[in-house]
């Protein structure tokens, strides 16, 4: 059990593009690279890709919900009102999880036989099904990253291609454009969404460095979060930095975390706080970090 209530000093600030909340507290002091986090039941679910777990917590306590030797996983959410689905970027599949933490099934390949290489974040399509990345090689030379389709049934179909380290996904509130993170490539782009859920008009959405100065060239978005703000909200790997965009893809502010990345985050069921990933050592197994709750204003 890791539930220490790091508490650090609260100030409130929006200076060149900063924004702190009222509060930040470590709710996980010692996480193996924290990530993909939902709440689900109303409990904060998140994965420790380093550590090849689901991790659950309920407000006073972080516990181990399942655990998987070589996974490597990168995301976790629910199949429409059943199993939780969980992205292992580590052995390319997509694992079917109970909610009670017992493995149901494992998917290594799309429905046309092909192998599914890191699997990555994931999103609820609305009816049932998740839409998931899947980035491909972690070397940055290869453009082969993909998003698929996965049905309720575990069917998963291959819905885009030729996405630079796709990453993070988030569907727009209307389910008529899916956003997903081209982390190589420094920018979000956007698709429309079919009624089959194939995907076309692919376009620029944003360059994260242009909308945020601070953020600079070599920003390198990672998770993707659709605000009740109706924001987007951007995690970075290469900043303890959250960046909000409007709907036009213009800057709205960021929110900073004292850990060296914040690849994702979650929004409490209330959207008083979210609950940012971080990692603070991004060059050596399991890239410890943290869990931190951020008030919002």
């Amino acid at each position: 059990m890791r539930s220490s209530m790091l508490v650090l000093t609260a100030i409130v600030a929006a200076i060149g593009g900063q924004a702190f909340a009222g509060e930040i507290k470590a709710i996980n002091d010692k996480a193996a690279f924290p990530e993909g986090p939902a709440f689900i039941d109303g409990k904060l679910h998140y994965v420790e890709y380093g550590g090849h777990t689901i991790d659950v917590w309920d407000g006073k306590a972080n516990t181990v919900l399942w655990k998987s030797e070589g996974c490597g996983p990168s995301a976790v959410l629910p199949l429409g009102e059943g199993d939780l689905v969980v992205t292992c970027y580590d052995n390319g599949t997509i694992a079917r999880v109970s909610r009670d933490g017992r493995t149901v099934a494992a998917y290594d390949k799309d429905s046309a036989g092909n192998p599914l290489i890191g699997p990555n974040d994931i999103t609820a399509d609305g009816k049932g099904g998740v839409f998931f990345t899947a980035s491909g090689p972690w070397e940055s030379g290869p453009i082969v990253g993909k998003v698929y389709h996965m049905a309720g049934d575990g069917s998963i179909i291959e819905v885009a291609d030729d996405l630079h380290y796709a990453n993070g996904i988030a569907l727009s509130a209307d389910g008529k454009r899916l956003f997903v993170n081209e982390s190589e490539a420094g920018r979000v782009i956007s698709f429309a969404v079919g009624d089959d859920f194939g995907l076309s008009d692919r376009r620029l959405f944003v360059r994260i460095g242009v909308a945020d100065e601070k953020s600079g060239i070599g920003a390198y978005p990672d998770g993707l979060k659709l605000g009740p703000d109706g924001n987007l909200w951007i995690g970075h790997y290469s900043l303890g930095r959250i960046v909000v965009v409007d709907k036009d893809g213009k800057f709205v502010k960021a929110i900073d975390v004292p850990s060296s990345t914040a690849p994702n985050l979650a929004f409490a069921p209330d959207g008083k706080s979210i609950y940012v990933m971080s990692v603070d050592d991004t060059a050596n197994a399991p890239y410890w970090g943290k869990v931190y709750e951020v008030g919002l204003d």
